[in-house]
């Protein structure tokens, strides 16, 4: 998800605003510390401009 997020030039603040989250818990989620809801995985799919599989499940299978 950072990766995503910084090819986009959005920091993490910026997301979280976006999304109605806390700046902390985009942190949490980047480094592996917090499993989002279903709704929020959307949000941030959205946000940034890809689908769930490419955000969180491609990633992890590399």
């Amino acid at each position: 998800m950072r990766q995503y997020r910084q090819l986009q030039g959005i920091s993490q603040l910026a997301l979280a605003q976006q999304i109605d989250v806390a700046r902390q818990t985009i942190n949490l989620i980047e480094n592996n510390k917090y499993n989002p809801s279903l709704d929020l995985c959307l949000k941030l799919a959205w946000a940034l401009k890809t689908d769930l599989n490419t955000l969180f499940w491609e990633e992890e299978s590399k």
